[in-house]
């Protein structure tokens, strides 16, 4: 049954060396049942060189598997390949097929540059070759149109194959450093939440503590005046810390958009944003049907934007728009501040800047765009993400 492979796992280095071998052996099968050819050089060179050398390679891939990498097993491969159709000049076609076998594995696992060179050197080789012995099994126009069409396809396997690595390897390097921020992002979130407890409420919950039985002593001693006085100092406590524990909430943001629209969870986070920034938010918001992870993207796109025009750029105004635009979804977020320094925001490197790669993972996710816009009259953050089947905007 077929499965899905572990990232950074060896078994398609094992699986090429099993290939390779697979190949070699179903090859001296299939010439010694059909006597191809008759004097037997082909079995022998097959037999005295492919063989031992892809028993080799197996073993070397299943002892040091990225030892399987080295550009040396290539050309180990091409050798072989050159041997067997120098010998027995019949076997042509079988080595133009195992020659793109090889030529698409090497793309595969080393890369674009090196699978287009190993295409290219394999093609000069195995046409030179023919060319220089000249007995091939076909001549003239065939043997022409053959070797066009096998050099033709060498180029196209290694380099689209190659290109397919490069994207894969691309991929999996962004999913590692998409999980390695995911940690460090909940590591923030952490740390901060419980700075925020102990720094606020945990302090006040104590003082509290020793108000009320501040009030418990007064009340037994009769000082009814005082002990009032103490409980409303209590009640106040109380009340400071409930909203202080609601702001942390509405930070968090909402757990579920189920229930909740873009466009109440954005006006919860108002007060909490006035309060601690000092400026107001002015709303643009078109009632869209979103779906649930849609909204909660957005949301986090949003938040995050305007907390930097909060925290690090100094806004005495933002701005937030969603819209739709034609078949996509639009969000705008706009402030006044004195924007970030002349680099790219979205460079993934900039140290201090987990925020706005977070930001251009969700944008991705939602299959959008994000893009960021800079300067000293301040930072504008858009993005763009298709409307999904069955949604549109509600009346």
């Amino acid at each position: 049954m077929l499965r899905r492979l572990r990232i950074e796992t060896s078994e398609p280095l094992v699986l090429f060396a099993v290939g390779r071998l697979a190949i070699v052996v179903v090859g001296i099968v299939a010439m010694l049942v059909l006597s191809l050819p008759e004097d037997g050089r082909a079995i022998a060179v097959v037999a005295g060189i492919a063989l031992p050398w892809s028993v080799f390679v197996l073993l070397l891939t299943l002892r040091h598997p990225h030892t399987r990498l080295n550009r040396l097993i290539a050309v180990g491969d091409l050798v072989a390949l050159l041997a067997v159709e120098l010998v027995a000049p019949e076997t042509y076609g079988g080595v133009r097929f195992a020659a793109l076998f090889l030529v698409a594995a090497h793309a595969e696992l080393q890369g674009e540059a090196r699978g287009l060179v190993a295409a290219v050197i394999a093609a000069f080789a195995l046409v030179t070759a023919t060319a220089v012995r000249g007995n091939a099994p076909i001549d003239g126009d065939v043997l022409v149109f053959y070797e066009v069409a096998f050099s033709t396809s060498a180029l196209a396997t290694g380099l689209v194959v190659g290109r397919l690595h490069s994207a894969e390897s691309a991929g999996r390097l962004r999913a590692r450093g998409l999980t390695r921020r995911t940690i460090q992002a909940e590591t923030e979130v952490r740390r901060r939440v419980a700075e925020a407890i102990h720094d606020g409420p945990l302090q006040e919950l104590i003082g509290l503590d020793m108000v009320l039985a501040s009030a418990q002593k007064a009340a037994s001693e009769g000082r009814t005046d005082a002990a009032v006085a103490l409980l409303d100092d209590a009640q106040e406590i109380a009340e400071r810390n409930l909203r202080a524990l609601r702001d942390e909430i509405v930070e968090l943001g909402p757990y579920s958009f189920q229930e909740l629209r873009f466009d109440t969870a954005i006006e919860s986070c108002m007060p909490v944003w006035k309060q601690r920034y000092g400026f107001e938010v002015m709303l643009s918001i078109e009632r869209v049907a979103l779906p649930a992870e849609t909204a909660g993207a957005l949301y986090r796109i949003a938040q995050e934007a305007v907390v930097n025009a909060g925290r690090h750029a100094d806004a005495k105004a933002v701005s937030i728009s969603l819209r739709t635009v034609g078949s996509e979804v639009e969000l705008r977020v706009t402030d006044n501040g004195h924007g970030f320094d002349d680099s790219d925001p979205l460079v993934e490197s900039r140290s201090g800047h987990l925020g706005l790669a977070s930001m251009r993972e969700r944008a991705d996710l939602l299959d959008g765009r994000l893009d960021i816009e800079t300067s000293g009259r301040g930072t504008r953050v858009l993005v763009r993400a298709p409307l999904r089947s069955g949604v549109g905007t509600s009346a």
